[in-house]
C-alpha cells in the first residue's frame, strides 16, 4: 500500500476496493462505541486546513480517536502560518513532533502532492483547490456500493457547479475506473469545456440527464470560486437546475439522492428532496467517518 492518498486519479481499481472493504470493517464502530478498538494506539494525526471545513476535518479527527490514535487540528489562523511559515516547513515541523499522518486542505492545486514529496509521514488530501477530494469520492462510492452493490452499468448523474468541483472530478475518476456511466449537468457556465475528455456525457438539460439515473448527486454552488456572475440569480438556478420532487419523477424508482454538503437548501436541492426517503446525504456523513477510519488504519499500519 502506498504511503499517501493524494488523488483518485492515482489509484487502481484494486486499491479503491481495498479502501471500500476497509470502510466496511469500520462501519459498525461509528454507530456503536463499544466496538471501537485501539488499532492505532500510539499513532498521531494532525489536520492542516487552510480552507474551512466541517465534515472532512471533524470526521478525520473522530476517526482517529475511534481507532485509539491522538488527533489534533492545527488552527491556521493562530499558527506560525500567520507569521509567514511555508507549507513545507509547517509539514516538517509536524513530522519532527512525531505526527504519523497529516490531512491537508489547501486552495492551491497540487498542495498535497508538494507536501507528500517533502515529508516521510503519510499525507492525505482533504481537497486541493478545484483539483481533487479523494476521501469524499471514496465515501461517496462506498455509499453507492452499500445501496447498489455493484458499479458496472450504474447510471450516475452529477448536477451543479461541476467546473469548480473537486468532488465531481474525484467521483468521475472513481466511477470511470469502476465501470459506471456518468452524466454531468448544469448551466453551461458551470460546465468545463474539457469535461468530455473525462469520459462523461455533458448536458445543460437536467431533466434529460436524470432519466433512468440510479444515483443523482447535487453539488454546492461554489460562489467563492466564481470570478464573475455565472447565472442570473440563485432563484433562477434553483428553478432550472435544482433537484426537486418533480425532477425525481424521471429517475429510477429506487434511485438515491446524494450531495457532498454543505447543502444550500432550496438552491441545489429542495428541502422536500433532501429530507425524503431516497436521500442518503446524512448516510454519506456517517460513511465519511467509517471511510476515514479505514483510510487512516490502512495507511498508518501499512
Amino acid at each position: 500500500m502506498r504511503k499517501d492518498l493524494l488523488g483518485i486519479r492515482d489509484l487502481s481499481q484494486e486499491e479503491i476496493f481495498c479502501f471500500l472493504e476497509a470502510a466496511k470493517k469500520q462501519k459498525e464502530k461509528v454507530k456503536n462505541r463499544h466496538l471501537r478498538g485501539n488499532s492505532l494506539t500510539g499513532a498521531s494525526i494532525a489536520t492542516l486546513f487552510y480552507e474551512n471545513s466541517t465534515r472532512t476535518k471533524m470526521s478525520f479527527l473522530l476517526a482517529a480517536e475511534y481507532l485509539g490514535a491522538y488527533a489534533d487540528d492545527l488552527n491556521i489562523s493562530t499558527s506560525s502560518v500567520a507569521k509567514g511559515e511555508t507549507l513545507i516547513d509547517t509539514g516538517l515541523t509536524l513530522e519532527a513532533m512525531g505526527v504519523n499522518a497529516i490531512i491537508i486542505r489547501h486552495s492551491m492545486v497540487g498542495s498535497a502532492h508538494l507536501l507528500a514529496q517533502n515529508v516521510k509521514c503519510s499525507v492525505i488530501n482533504g481537497g486541493d483547490g478545484s483539483n481533487e477530494h479523494p476521501t469524499q469520492a471514496l465515501l461517496d462510492i462506498f455509499t453507492m456500493w452499500e445501496h447498489m452493490h455493484e458499479f458496472k452499468g450504474l447510471n450516475v448523474t452529477i448536477v451543479g457547479d461541476v467546473a469548480n468541483s473537486r468532488v465531481a472530478r474525484s467521483n468521475i475518476f472513481a466511477l470511470n475506473k469502476l465501470g459506471a456511466k456518468v452524466i454531468v449537468a448544469g448551466p453551461a457556465t458551470l460546465l468545463s469545456g474539457n469535461m468530455c475528455a473525462f469520459g462523461v456525457t455533458v448536458t445543460t438539460n437536467v431533466a434529460d440527464a436524470v432519466k433512468n439515473a440510479d444515483v443523482v448527486m447535487g453539488l454546492r454552488v461554489q460562489l467563492e470560486r466564481h470570478k464573475a456572475c455565472q447565472f442570473p440569480s440563485l432563484h433562477e438556478y434553483a428553478h432550472f437546475f435544482g433537484i426537486n420532487t418533480e425532477l425525481l419523477k424521471h429517475t429510477r424508482k429506487d434511485a438515491i439522492i446524494m450531495h457532498p454538503a454543505p447543502v444550500n437548501r432550496g438552491v441545489e436541492i429542495s428541502s422536500g428532496v433532501m429530507d425524503c426517503e431516497a436521500s442518503v446525504i446524512y448516510r454519506q456523513v456517517e460513511n465519511g467517518v467509517a471511510m476515514r477510519m479505514g483510510i487512516l488504519e490502512t495507511l498508518i499500519n501499512k
